[in-house]
């Protein structure tokens, strides 16, 4: 392999991931196959980068790094088939489709991934109705490794693997979504303690539209967020109210409190305890993508994890038994969403409706036995990880916890027989 010569260094959002790598930015299609073509040509790796957001070494590069922003362009809207080009971040994707009078039927609660990176690590929101982002595709256009342009949709051969395909299938360039007329979600927000929530998750999950909540270590308390859709946006979140609890306690205010935490770790129950108690109770509307996303500043490493639904309750009596035996503590709550089953091979939510335990560690704090010990607790769950959050898993341990996991290595198989798309990450998850 010809060693990089222009190359460059490149840190994800976390900083827990980096690498120095050729960079190659084209600004069309046929630029993309002509580079592919020209590393299939030279025995060279092209690895995919989106806007960082996998803490996973899914994104990193060890020859050539391809950036596809420039690729940002809508294509076409016919009817609720909204095709646009891959590079296009959730952000402008949003603010396109508002503008056509459409929406995604559910999002994550960040916008900043670009829809080929989104849908390629099955990215999710919350809601029993909604699965992962990749569920919305119709159909997509790649890149292969034999330098051609092809376009897979409903009913090809190759398209529950292409749909979401963890960057190792060649080089995605647009995407078609399937969406929904634009619609207001109406949020109810709350604290509530743990023992309530839970009694209480089977009766709104199917009331509600999208139902989630986060716990705060060491308290029984919680944040619950409940929506569900409505005609009229008459109830608009003030400005100053969006700023107060979305910016400055959210996010100025929460890297403070994390800041003090990681320095004096004794503290962080009170703190905690605290933190639950700052987030007062709101309700208000607006639109749905508007909703569901928030800013995210405040830098944190990240393990989420998908088990059957019913398994929730153990695992989340299992966590609060291992933060006490941790030898440090644990500052960041723990996000719990919900989704319904689909037929995407390597979506988290194959086949079953699930539920999505998130931890999380400030930025430069230890991790790693807390995350390990949560995945102990998934794995004989039949638990699946999030395949852009950190895990520990390998291609033998997931093949178990997918029932299509070698159909989809028959078409990685297929498409990429040289690996031209592989990284040290894809080898341990897929083999190489």
């Amino acid at each position: 392999m010809t060693a990089p010569v222009n190359a460059r260094r490149w840190t994800n959002w976390g900083r827990n991931q980096e690498s120095i790598a050729d960079v190659l930015t084209p600004a069309d299609i046929d630029e993309v196959a002509t580079r592919v073509n020209q590393a299939v040509e030279s025995g060279r790796r092209i690895k995919v980068v989106g806007s960082g957001h996998s803490f996973t070494a899914i994104a990193v590069a060890d020859d050539q790094r391809m950036f596809v922003h420039r690729l940002n362009r809508l294509v076409s809207v016919d009817g609720p088939l909204v095709t646009v080009e891959a590079g296009m971040s959730l952000a402008v994707l949003n603010t396109v489709l508002a503008e056509h009078g459409l929406a995604m039927p559910n999002l994550g609660d960040i916008d900043a991934q670009t829809v080929a990176g989104a849908i390629s690590t099955g990215t999710h929101g919350t809601g029993i109705g909604h699965a992962t982002l990749a569920s919305c595709v119709e159909a997509v256009t790649m890149v292969t490794a034999a330098g051609k342009v092809e376009r897979y949709a409903v009913g090809a051969p190759e398209f529950p693997a292409a749909r979401l395909g963890l960057g190792a299938l060649g080089v995605l360039v647009q995407v078609t979504l399937r969406c929904v007329p634009a619609f207001t979600l109406l949020a109810e927000e709350q604290p509530m303690p743990l023992p309530d929530v839970l009694a209480g998750i089977d009766q709104w999950l199917p009331e509600y539209d999208h139902v989630e909540f986060f716990w705060y270590p060491y308290t029984n308390r919680t944040s619950l967020k409940r929506n569900r859709r409505v005609e009229q946006d008459d109830r608009p979140l003030s400005r100053f109210r969006g700023w107060l609890d979305d910016d400055l306690l959210s996010n100025t205010v929460w890297q403070g409190v994390c800041s003090v935490g990681r320095r004096f770790p004794a503290a962080v129950p009170a703190l905690s305890a605290v933190a639950a108690r700052a987030l007062s109770a709101r309700t208000y509307t607006g639109r749905s993508d508007q909703v569901f996303c928030s800013p995210r500043k405040v830098k944190f490493t990240e393990m989420e994890y998908e088990v059957p639904r019913a398994a929730l309750p153990e695992v989340l009596d299992a966590l609060a038994t291992i933060m006490e035996g941790l030898p440090f503590k644990v500052q960041f709550p723990v996000e719990v969403r919900f989704t319904g089953p689909d037929d995407v091979w390597l979506s988290h939510g194959y086949g079953r409706e699930s539920a999505y335990i998130a931890v999380h560690q400030y930025l430069g704090s230890p991790y790693e036995p807390y995350f390990r010990a949560l995945e102990n607790v998934c794995t004989p769950l039949g638990g699946r990880p999030h395949w852009g959050k950190l895990h520990y898993r390998d291609a033998e341990s997931l093949r178990a916890a997918y029932p299509r996991f070698d159909d989809f290595l028959a078409v990685r198989d297929r498409l990429d027989p040289h690996r031209v798309f592989t990284n040290e990450y894809l080898n341990r998850v897929l083999g190489s």
